[in-house]
């Protein structure tokens, strides 16, 4: 368990995500070709699968994978940066134990960064911040460190920027890496520039400094003037990063395969296993009395259902388990629907690739077929009845009247509209009882031009799209007065009456 790490990769859209996953799991050996965002050369980045997602060069769903660095186990989430898809960002931090904020060197701390990282502080996730882009043209990293609302330092120094860019410092262990090759894959190591000596000491007592104002080991240490080694800061940094009182910022370009190799060390080093993050259940059978779970695989199966795909074989629920641990075979208990499944298969992920396995311990983040559930349930063994708190689900911001083209696709139109709801807790689906339309609500223009464009291609079904209809209707609207005589005489009996108001 010490050796599992559990991270996300999070930003602003643009800002490098997806190109930083791809250079990690090339330099982990789980790819041996890097390709490029857009599918430009044809084939696209691993963790985007989706045909959508290389044509426009955006992340629509969070994709889980998983890679080996330095003999310890990286679970990977690459979530979108498009504020339309929040939901996918939500439910991976939600089962999480660790993030990198990724920032762009020149567009700085944008919206959806904050946005980000408010989720990050509501789910507790300690973080590291990779500043990326230090290649482009008008790149600042002590800019874009400046604008975050963190109580954060640079552990990095960059060597030369835009074209200049040739490498980095390690402030905490004084050392200059340097990155050759056509891949970046040889990291030369060296001594600190002597014309960066003034700046690189400059920016390593300032590390020293924020971080000894959130921990009394270092500080005591700085107060008394002594001498701090690189152990003794490296330690420092890790206990206040998992506290969540320091965010350490590191710096490269993913594109130009500079850095990420360190952001890896940094991830190792600096975020927390497993056990080391506090998580907690409900307790159903004792008024929901908060239970703090041990993340033993010894102890009683706790795993939470946080995202739901439709696959060739059915329903693919993936799973965070937290406790215990679950085998091919096993019979597991859904608490939130009293139900009981046997588990006919279970895997692991890397992007839309499965990988069959037995069993899977505390700490993983695997998926399984052939279990009916919803998005938030969670699963046991049956010995405890145990629920873990569900993800923040905002409310939609927009809605759309849409319908099929063609009557005879109403089956298939249908059936795709069920899944997507199903999916994504964000796409709601009604009818209206007025005028008969279907609405589509979501999180805005780009979520519902998504799902329409999915109908197309996946069920084959061509929607059209338009406002929602609003019946007319008449209302009083202010006070009159009325004076009505209502005379009738035409022979025989007459009629006679007066109305007032």
């Amino acid at each position: 368990m010490a050796k599992v790490r559990n991270i996300g990769i999070s930003a602003h859209i643009d800002s490098g995500k997806t190109t930083l996953t791809e250079r990690v799991l090339y330099y982990t050996g789980r790819i041996h070709e890097i390709h490029e965002v857009r599918g430009r050369d044809g084939v696209g980045a691993k963790m985007d699968s989706m045909d959508l997602e290389r044509e426009k060069g955006i992340t629509i769903q969070s994709a889980a994978t998983y890679c080996t660095w330095k003999d310890y186990q990286v679970n990977i989430i690459d979530t979108p940066g498009h504020v339309d898809f929040t939901i996918e960002v939500e439910r991976a931090l939600c089962v999480l134990d660790g993030a990198v904020l990724v920032l762009c060197s020149v567009g700085g701390v944008q919206s959806q960064s904050i946005t980000v990282d408010r989720k990050m502080r509501r789910y507790e996730v300690p973080r590291l911040a990779f500043i990326n882009k230090l290649d482009r043209m008008g790149a600042d990293p002590w800019k874009a460190r400046s604008k975050l609302r963190h109580h954060s330092a640079a552990v990095q120094v960059p060597i030369g920027l835009e074209d200049d860019f040739q490498g980095l410092v390690d402030l905490v262990k004084q050392k200059a890496y340097y990155f050759h090759g056509p891949m970046g894959e040889n990291i030369v190591t060296d001594e600190v520039p002597t014309n960066m000596e003034t700046l690189v000491a400059e920016k390593r007592h300032e590390l020293i400094e924020v971080v000894s104002e959130v921990d009394d080991k270092l500080a005591e240490l700085f107060l008394a003037d002594e001498p701090i080694s690189s152990s003794d800061l490296e330690d420092a940094i890790r206990r206040v990063t998992v506290a969540r009182k320091f965010v350490p910022v590191f710096m490269g370009s993913a594109f130009k395969n500079k850095g990420v190799q360190s952001l890896l060390d940094g991830v190792l080093d600096y975020l927390p296993c497993p056990t080391e993050v506090t998580n907690y259940a409900l307790d159903q059978n004792n008024d929901e009395e908060k239970v703090m779970l041990s993340g033993s695989p010894t102890g009683p199966l706790v795993a939470l259902a946080f995202k739901l795909e439709e696959g060739r074989f059915g329903q693919l629920t993936y799973l965070r388990i937290y406790e215990g641990v679950i085998k091919k075979g096993d019979f597991i208990h859904n608490i939130n629907t009293g139900k009981k499944f046997k588990v006919p298969r279970l895997v692991r992920m890397h992007s839309n690739e499965m990988e069959d396995i037995q069993e899977a311990h505390a700490g993983q983040i695997v998926a399984v077929f052939g279990v009916d559930c919803s998005s938030g349930d969670t699963f046991t063994d049956g010995s405890v009845k145990y629920t873990m708190t569900s993800m923040n689900v905002p409310e939609s911001v927009m809605s759309l009247a849409v319908s099929p083209v063609s009557k005879d696709s109403g089956g298939q139109f249908s059936k795709a509209l069920n899944r997507f709801q199903r999916e994504d807790p964000t796409f709601r689906v009604g009818l209206d009882p007025e005028s008969g339309q279907t609405i589509i609500s979501g999180m805005g223009e780009l979520h519902l031009a998504i799902y329409v464009e999915r109908i197309r291609r996946e069920y084959k079904v061509d929607a059209q799209t338009g406002k929602p209809r609003v019946n007319f209707r008449e209302a009083i609207t202010q006070r009159a007065d009325f004076d009505y005589l209502h005379k009738k005489q035409s022979g025989g009996q007459g009629q006679y009456g007066r109305v007032c108001g």
